[in-house]
Order: structure tokens, then C-alpha cells, then sequence
């Protein structure tokens, strides 16, 4: 049986590099991101569903879904966001299910970690064996996204406040990464999480609790 993991944390907390060392580490990851990307790729009734609610305004040119469009169109907008997240949250789930289903087949002992950026938001943390959240300060966060992706501050605080709280995502942990210092000692972390979720798994499947 396997064991899944959610792994969340809030924009600029380098979730993504958290993600790829556990899958260098032999879990098998699933990533929201990734599968939010390839629901809505061109021929897919996620993004016919898509430009039927917001219009071809949404499209480049050669008829891919144009992502900072659509952001403008649904950012503060709650209405807009609720229509979106209608569509795409069922697609979402449905493939994210299809992918465990496989990594299970392929390996009824695996270790499953879904990369779930709105878990907080969406109340999903009930439905995993484990939650891991990679934490870091807002200030942090803040610097990252000003410094590293060229967001104007007012933007990045805007999208910090449209997610959950730090305090929110710290309240569903199971397991905490702080993720403020070197990337030395992220290693470290990642890989103390990741034999205790080894040592979950195998009393899962020996009915040790």
C-alpha cells in the first residue's frame, strides 16, 4: 500500500526544489503544476472549457493558453476564480488520481508525494497520510520573488495575501522543511523527512500505527 504525501508551501518557499530532491531520493512525485499545464494544452476539452468562459482573449496566437492573460483576468477577481477553478480542479484531480493509481502499480510500496501548492486553500490536507510543508519567513518569501522573478513588491504581496497563511499551512503539518537557510542544509531536511516517511510507510504496511 502506498503512502501519500502532500508536500505544499507558499509561493517564493521553493517547493519545486524540495519535489525534485524527494524524486531524487526515489519518491514518486506528482505535480499539481504540471498537470494544471497539461489539462488545458491545445486539443484538450480543458482548454476548449477555458475559452468558452473567458473567451479567445485567453489564447496566444498559435492557439496555447496565454497564462498571464488568464491571470490578469481572474486575479481579485473571486467570481472569475471560482468559474476557473470549476474546470480545472475536477481535470486536476482526475489525472493527479490516474497518475497514483500507476506509481502504485508500478510499485504497490511506493512512497507518493502529490506537489499540492493550494492544499490549505482547497481543504484538501485530510485526504493524505501525511502533509509536508516547505516554510519559509514572509520576508523571505518577499525577497525571492522581488530578487529572483522580478516581481514588483506590490504584486508579490498581492499574491502572498491571496493564498493561506503561513500560520494556516504550519496548522495541517505533519512535517515541516524550513527551507530559509543553504541549500546544504535543505538537503539534510529533506532527507530526515524523507526516512521518516520511508519508516511511516513500512509500519502503514506492516499494520503498525
Amino acid at each position: 500500500m502506498v503512502l501519500l504525501a502532500a508536500l505544499t508551501g507558499g509561493i517564493g518557499s521553493g517547493k519545486s526544489e524540495v519535489a525534485r530532491r524527494f524524486a531524487a531520493l526515489g519518491a514518486d512525485v506528482v505535480d499539481a503544476d504540471r498537470i494544471a499545464r497539461e489539462v488545458v494544452e491545445p486539443g484538450t476539452p480543458g482548454l476548449a472549457e477555458v475559452v468558452e468562459a473567458f473567451g479567445e482573449r485567453v489564447l496566444e496566437e498559435d492557439g496555447t493558453l496565454d497564462r498571464d492573460t488568464l491571470g490578469a483576468v481572474v486575479f481579485g477577481d473571486d467570481e472569475a476564480r471560482r468559474r476557473l477553478n470549476a474546470i480545472l480542479h475536477p481535470l486536476i484531480g482526475a489525472r493527479a488520481a490516474e497518475l497514483i493509481g500507476e506509481a502504485e502499480r508500478r510499485n504497490p510500496d511506493a512512497v507518493v508525494i502529490q506537489d499540492i501548492p493550494l492544499l490549505v486553500e482547497g481543504g484538501l490536507a485530510d485526504r493524505y497520510d501525511t502533509v509536508v510543508v516547505v516554510d519559509v519567513p514572509p520576508e523571505v518569501q518577499l525577497d525571492r520573488l522581488v530578487g529572483r522573478r522580478g516581481m514588483s513588491e506590490p504584486a508579490a504581496r498581492a499574491r502572498m495575501a491571496s493564498q493561506a497563511t503561513r500560520e494556516q499551512r504550519l496548522a495541517v503539518a505533519t512535517h515541516v522543511i524550513d527551507n530559509a537557510g543553504s541549500l546544504d542544509e535543505l538537503d539534510g531536511r529533506v532527507r530526515e523527512v524523507w526516512q521518516d516517511l520511508l519508516r511511516r510507510r513500512d509500519c502503514q504496511n506492516s499494520g503498525v500505527r
